[in-house]
């Protein structure tokens, strides 16, 4: 199942707080970029961020994109706040 503008629309409402969000489609789905670096994406109408060791212990499940992907991890917040400070863990974690 593809995911729809609508939900894309919505988790980047979610996202506004984070600096730079630009996003791809990619055969139905999207990935999401902040300031060029590749943190997520949009998969079956669910938000995944890349699973680092920066966040671990932050209580986010795990969830496969797509058969034979790695895990990645879901996002169920509504809270801008809490989802910047998600994403720019992850993004010191990729440095």
């Amino acid at each position: 199942m593809a995911s729809t503008q609508d939900y894309l629309d919505y988790v980047l409402e979610l996202l506004r707080d984070v600096s730079n969000v630009t996003y791809k489609k990619m055969m139905g789905e999207y990935l999401l970029y902040a300031n060029g670096v590749l943190f997520g994406g949009i998969y079956d109408n669910r938000f995944l961020i890349k699973k680092t060791q920066s966040l671990e212990g932050k209580g986010l499940k795990e969830q496969i994109p797509y058969p034979s992907a790695k895990p990645m991890l879901l996002i169920d917040s509504e809270n801008p706040n809490e989802i910047k400070e998600l994403v720019t863990l992850l993004l010191e974690g990729l440095k």
